[in-house]
């Protein structure tokens, strides 16, 4: 029985800040998918890892990315970086937030920053800015839960484990969305239900399919 839906933010929410980085990338003549290499290398304990477990600042995130980047033959700030994290909402998601609000448990799963001045950036490889509309998105969930704030990231297995409890339900009861399958392979190990997000009417039809009341 599904008692909860758990969304990943950027790149399912919002459209994927990979996009950015791709343009950033052939302005400054650099290889494409430079930035997401970087990020997927030593997943655990890169500079994206430490900064979205709150064990670095931004300051220390600009330059060890740099650090980073130079093992690929390149050298790109991470504070530049951090710049092309916004994405664009989905309204046809937002959609379907409001029309399963109050009938099943919501949950926003984020691995996030947090900017010196209190803003949070979610990231999932990527990020996306949480404010203004995003915070009035944000109000639609039961809870949200923010890697920053727990100290721990997806795709740790206790990240889902720890946002199960908040939510009070079990994996088994879970349908969780998400636009990366390195994130999506443990919810679906403890056993969750899983769509991976490409295009949004794709998963907007595949969660419709595992539901019993309409969204779309």
């Amino acid at each position: 029985m599904i008692k909860a839906v758990f969304w990943d933010f950027g790149g399912v929410i919002t459209t994927s800040p990979f996009d950015s980085f791709n343009i950033y990338e052939e302005k400054r003549n650099l290889p494409k998918d430079l930035i997401r290499t970087i990020n997927s290398t030593n997943p655990d304990n890169n500079a994206w890892a430490k900064l979205e477990r709150s064990e670095i600042d931004q300051e220390e995130f600009d330059s060890l990315f740099e650090v980073e980047s130079r093992q690929f033959g390149h050298s790109v700030p991470g504070k530049q970086v951090l710049t092309l994290l916004k994405g664009q909402i989905r309204p046809e998601m937002v959609k379907a937030i409001r029309e399963i609000k109050d009938k099943l448990i919501q949950g926003c799963l984020t691995n996030n920053i947090q900017s010196t001045e209190d803003q949070e950036l979610e990231k999932d490889n990527t990020a996306t800015a949480i404010s203004g509309t995003n915070q009035e998105i944000m109000g639609l969930f039961d809870f949200v839960f923010e890697s920053s704030k727990e100290n721990v990231r997806k795709p740790d297995p206790k990240f889902y484990q720890l946002a199960c409890e908040r939510g009070k339900v079990n994996p088994n009861e879970v349908i969780f969305l998400d636009d990366l399958g390195v994130n999506l392979k443990p919810a679906k190990a403890l056993g969750m239900k899983t769509i991976k997000v490409v295009k949004a009417e794709d998963a907007l039809r595949d969660l419709q399919d595992l539901l019993d009341f309409p969204i779309i």
